[in-house]
């Protein structure tokens, strides 16, 4: 996995309450179990219209989302049901960070264990954060992990929580494998004296 320490990143913004995973990636793409090649099928059907083409109205097709790494969304992001592939298209779409007033649990853990870093802010912070999306073209927001620091080139800065194992994980790229292989040379002398 790969690890996160600071991330600054072209922020799309998603005026949208309750995204859940089916809409993220929807159900016909569920077909792989490859982590990888998800990405284009993120929000299939807002991205798509009935004839199959693109709707250059939908958020992520306007021109100016071209590359954004950092989701902008309202509360309850990642509802639904609990669909690992829902943070691998996000991931392989390219988003490092989300961040929303407040994630489903499954969701919520399922970033972290895949490289990207979920940030609960407050509603009132949120509309703020879409009011500075709106008033700046290519609006950046720098997430720093090491000190849980959310800021801008406009004179912000917030700070956002996560609990310390999440944190310690995620900076140094450690999904479940890796935490197991760090123990390798437990796990090798348990199997040594209990081979027979």
């Amino acid at each position: 996995m790969k690890a996160f320490t600071k991330h600054t990143g072209l922020v799309v913004a998603m005026d949208r309450a309750n995204v859940d995973t089916d809409q993220i990636i929807p159900k016909q793409f569920l077909k792989r179990i490859e982590r990888t090649g998800f990405g284009e099928f993120l929000f299939w059907d807002w991205a798509k219209l009935d004839d199959g083409s693109t709707d250059p109205e939908f958020e992520l097709n306007r021109p100016e989302a071209a590359g954004a790494s950092v989701l902008l969304a309202r509360r309850n992001f990642g509802c639904g049901s609990s669909r690992e592939h829902a943070p691998w298209a996000l991931e392989d779409y390219g988003f490092r960070v989300i961040i929303a007033p407040s994630f489903a649990d499954i969701f919520y853990n399922n970033c972290f264990k895949n490289g990207m870093l979920p940030i609960r802010l407050s509603e009132e912070m949120v509309d703020d954060l879409f009011a500075r999306a709106a008033q700046h073209d290519s609006y950046q927001l720098t997430a720093n992990l090491e000190d849980c620091t959310l800021s801008d080139a406009h004179s912000l800065s917030v700070s956002f929580e996560v609990e310390p194992f999440r944190q310690n994980c995620l900076l140094n790229g450690l999904d479940d494998i890796g935490l197991t292989l760090e123990h390798e040379d437990k796990i090798t002398a348990y199997e040594a004296a209990h081979s027979k």
